[in-house]
């Protein structure tokens, strides 16, 4: 079966959202996957085709470019692809990118418009790519210093290599007065005369040709502004954002401009879940960059102006009773990457009322939990999971089940189901 995340005509009735009704939803993906062992990974077709509908609505227009870090199911990414809204793949490493664009198998049918995301240091897969026109011509590179082309140079200079795409880094970060910088450390190139600069000399080197300019405001794009339980750090949230987005807005459309002063661009990426609407009314933008809010992860619940269903899970076992008030789960401890913190965690979800101990939280082999959602757990019975990022939890899965309407409708494998490990 090959996944279709196109949303069925409704004639006017409301799009069904069972993910509302806690109960149902979460009961009715248990009974659907009952006789499968646990750690089970499901995916709802329901909620993927809601979220893939809502990013593109949110998106107004601007084709939404798939970052793959997010998903990392090749499946799910094929059928995102398959949607007017969706153009092009954000990949996270260059071997993924090749494998992705058919390099590894000589698929002709392999996705032809792929940009990395990071920059890349490996070598080997390098030359993989300075070796092979029709990859070069799939797979654009992403850089923001000379070193990073000394690099390539170092692999295979100019004139024994294929020409090499690449996309200039801008940093979207906030120099705030008195808090100084606010967003991630990537890209050195900030000021758009540094930009435009850096384009140019770009352009001067032989066997490289800019095509593109990313600036991906993560301070806006990957922070909850009303994250649960939390009123003022939403609120501290919501006023940097607030003056975070005109600056970056006015700034990259500088930036923009000269640069397309001194070389051709084909797109102007900007980024991501978060920001959809802020990105797309920057008209110096001509993609956006984005992923998280299709599998949804936790996460994503703390934002004020957009509510993804939940539509990746998984499930575990309930394997033993320490007391009366304790139920102890197989497995677990699949923490998500950033500042370590408890929302890191992932939430159990169903039943509800369920809550880590604090001496132990989520463990490598077993997770204990007290509440009063415990009291009524058996051996036997499963609890289900939300993890906190959206594309990790399919590292520690090798396929998702799809669940529609109650019962299991398709399997598809994760990067790690095809035996791929990138990062």
């Amino acid at each position: 079966m090959t996944l279709d995340l196109a949303l069925a005509p409704l004639d006017g009735m409301p799009a069904p959202e069972p993910w509302r009704d806690a109960a149902s939803y979460w009961g009715a993906i248990d009974a659907a996957t009952r006789d499968l062992d646990a750690p089970v990974g499901v995916l709802h077709l329901g909620a993927l085709r809601h979220n893939a509908a809502d990013m593109a609505r949110r998106a107004n227009g601007t084709p939404i470019r798939v970052a793959s870090k997010s998903i990392r199911v090749r499946g799910v990414i094929e059928a995102l692809l398959a949607l007017p809204a969706y153009r092009g793949v954000l990949a996270y490493s260059l071997p993924e990118a090749i494998w992705l664009a058919g390099g590894d198998t000589g698929d002709a049918s392999g996705i032809d418009d792929i940009v990395v995301g990071y920059p890349t240091a490996e070598r080997g897969a390098i030359r993989r790519l300075a070796t092979d026109a029709a990859l070069a011509a799939r797979i654009t590179l992403m850089v923001d210093s000379p070193a990073q082309l000394d690099l390539i140079d170092r692999v295979l200079p100019p004139g024994r290599r294929e020409e090499i795409r690449v996309c200039i880094e801008l940093d979207a970060s906030w120099k705030a007065p008195v808090l100084g910088h606010i967003g991630v450390r990537r890209s050195p190139v900030h000021a758009p005369e540094q930009a435009a600069g850096f384009a140019a000399y770009v352009a001067a080197r032989p066997g490289f040709r800019v095509v593109g300019v990313m600036a991906y405001e993560a301070q806006i794009a990957g922070v909850g502004n009303r994250p649960p339980g939390r009123p003022v750090s939403g609120a501290v949230n919501r006023w940097m954002q607030s003056r975070s987005a005109p600056e970056l807005s006015e700034r990259r459309a500088r930036a923009v401009a000269a640069i397309r002063e001194r070389v051709d661009l084909e797109f102007v990426n900007g980024g991501g879940t978060g920001s959809l609407e802020s990105t797309a009314a920057d008209a110096s933008v001509t993609e956006i960059g984005a992923g998280s809010g299709i599998l949804a992860g936790h996460l994503f619940d703390g934002y004020a102006h957009f509510s993804p269903a939940p539509a990746a899970a998984f499930g575990l076992d309930v394997v033993r009773r320490p007391s009366g008030d304790h139920a102890t789960v197989l497995g677990g401890g699949w923490i998500a990457s950033g500042p370590p913190g408890a929302d890191r965690l992932p939430a159990p979800v169903w039943p509800t009322g369920l809550e880590y101990l604090g001496r132990e939280a989520a463990g490598e082999v077993q997770s204990p939990f007290g509440g009063p959602g415990a009291r009524g757990l058996r051996v036997g019975d499963r609890v289900w999971f939300r993890h906190t990022k959206s594309g990790e939890l399919a590292e520690h899965l090798d396929a998702f089940r799809v669940v529609d309407e109650g019962q299991v409708v398709d399997e598809i494998p994760t990067y790690r189901g095809e035996g791929r490990v990138f990062l």
